[in-house]
């Protein structure tokens, strides 16, 4: 199949966890947002934890009220977060497990087991006019239930693979990899927009951009990161940079 277009979500959630370090508004999650937009960035991803830990409300109303580029609100499929969804009217939302003791969103929703309570849920956010994701291992039994519950999205968890590769596991990277690749195609033939996140840097995202029915990568921690050491603009411009070559040399756009 001839691929898409590419699009990059920069997910700004870390420039608060600096900030919320010392208190204060310094440095501040809009203006990332605005740097990322002007290097090029489709899109931008905000997780508003139910514990708070980096994103805030206000940073969230922010975000929604002055970006040009759409906001996509990464949340916990709970009453709470819905609610504040709907309220809010990002562009789009993401839903994720989340655990209060994890650093980080450690694997990806059991969409499967959780049917009853994500139907309801996701119909309400798509009546709305809010575009819903779930983000999902790469497994054939989650994407069945993406369908199931009324997802037009999925986020495939790239996580495992590039675990893998950090660890130096090859056999493991490859059959992560292999799962990707796999379920990428399950979802574009279950008729599901494809994205891809977590743990992503410029090698793996440009492996992962190579996938034709992969449409939008979301990547946070790799950019605001390795911001320290070439500026927030220069990391997205070398991402932008890999998406590019991975996808064959394809502009993306909104």
């Amino acid at each position: 199949m001839t691929a898409s277009p590419l699009r990059l979500g920069v997910n700004v959630d870390h420039v608060a966890t600096l900030r919320n370090a010392r208190g204060g508004r310094h440095p501040d999650p809009l203006r990332a947002a605005e740097i990322a937009v002007a290097a090029g960035a489709n899109g931008i991803t905000a997780h508003l934890r139910e514990d708070r830990r980096h994103i805030r409300d206000d940073d969230m109303e922010r975000l929604k009220r002055h970006l040009t580029v759409p906001l996509n609100m990464e949340m916990a499929a709970t009453s709470e977060m819905v609610e504040i969804a709907l309220r809010l009217k990002p562009h789009a939302t993401c839903l994720v497990p989340e655990r209060r003791e994890e650093r980080t969103t450690e694997g990806g929703l059991d969409a499967a087991g959780q049917r009853a309570e994500l139907e309801p849920r996701v119909k309400a956010l798509c009546a709305a006019g809010i575009r819903v994701s779930l983000f999902v291992a790469p497994d054939p039994v989650q994407l069945d239930a993406a369908v199931a519950v009324g997802a037009p999205v999925v986020e495939l968890h790239t996580g495992a693979w590039c675990e893998a590769i950090a660890a130096g596991e090859a056999a493991a990277a490859r059959a992560e990899l292999d799962r990707i690749v796999q379920a990428a195609r399950g979802a574009r033939a279950r008729g599901l927009e494809v994205h891809a996140g977590h743990g992503l840097d410029p090698l793996t995202a440009e492996t992962i951009a190579a996938l034709p029915e992969v449409v939008e990568l979301n990547i946070g921690h790799w950019l605001v990161a390795e911001s320290v050491f070439d500026g927030l603009e220069g990391a997205i411009r070398r991402m932008l940079a890999a998406m590019k070559r991975g996808r064959g040399g394809a502009p993306a756009r909104n």
